[in-house]
């Protein structure tokens, strides 16, 4: 079921906005600020966010910034900030879809369905799966059974490609190469073998003597996946 997040500080608006979506069948979480969402989208997947400008904490234009810097979740401004240049920078800023108040429920609630119509297209190819392991693409997040693992940037790039080509040897010189060009910075020999070490610990079963990451000497590294093969 998808997530729908409603960030407003009128509470009557807000218990009204939740009770009409919830009859049309969508799951919400209502937030009465902006640190309150903030938390939220830290604890919770959400695909749609309905957001005033005017908050008790903050600006709904500086959190809509600060989302996109970090997420591609759609976003849809419910204001009262109806001139053109508040609706022009709103989606200047990275806002899908604004409305104006006063505004018709029922027109929010096709547009809240257009826009999550609009994120289940194409949402599969942002997430790559493999065995016990996904990773979303946008979020640059991978997680093993469902929990978050923590890699740096460069043992993400790393384990993506792999994965992404499972059961070819990816040769060093690639890695490095994907690295150097993605990353923008440099990485020899060494750092990567430290880093393909690092990665492992990280992946690899602990209670037994499973690998995913086989070194192909002489060549580079293969993504064996959940074979059972010694490495």
């Amino acid at each position: 079921m998808k997530n729908v997040m409603i960030v407003e500080d009128d509470t009557i608006l807000n218990n009204g906005i939740c009770f009409n979506l919830q009859l049309e069948g969508i799951n919400v979480i209502p937030a009465y600020s902006l640190n309150e969402a903030k938390k939220i989208l830290k604890e919770q997947k959400i695909n749609l966010i309905i957001l005033d400008v005017n908050l008790p904490d903050g600006n709904g234009f500086e959190f809509c910034k600060y989302i996109r810097s970090e997420s591609k979740v759609a976003i849809l401004f419910l204001t009262a900030c109806d001139m053109e240049e508040d609706v022009v920078n709103g989606f200047k800023i990275g806002a899908d879809d604004y409305i104006t108040k006063p505004f018709s429920i029922n027109i929010l609630i096709q547009r809240v369905k257009a826009l999550l119509r609009r994120c289940s297209l194409g949402n599969d190819d942002n997430i790559l799966t493999e065995g016990k392991f996904k990773i979303d693409l946008d979020k640059m997040i991978i997680s093993k059974n469902d929990k978050h693992l923590v890699l740096s940037p460069i043992e993400y790039k790393i384990l993506k490609k792999l994965i992404q080509c499972k059961n070819e040897i990816v040769t060093r010189q690639a890695l490095i190469d994907e690295i150097w060009d993605k990353e923008s910075e440099y990485i020899e020999e060494h750092a990567l073998t430290v880093n393909i070490n690092r990665l492992r610990g990280k992946v690899d079963e602990k209670s037994s003597k499973h690998k995913y990451i086989k070194t192909v000497y002489g060549m580079g590294y293969i993504w064996v996946g959940d074979k059972n093969e010694k490495c």
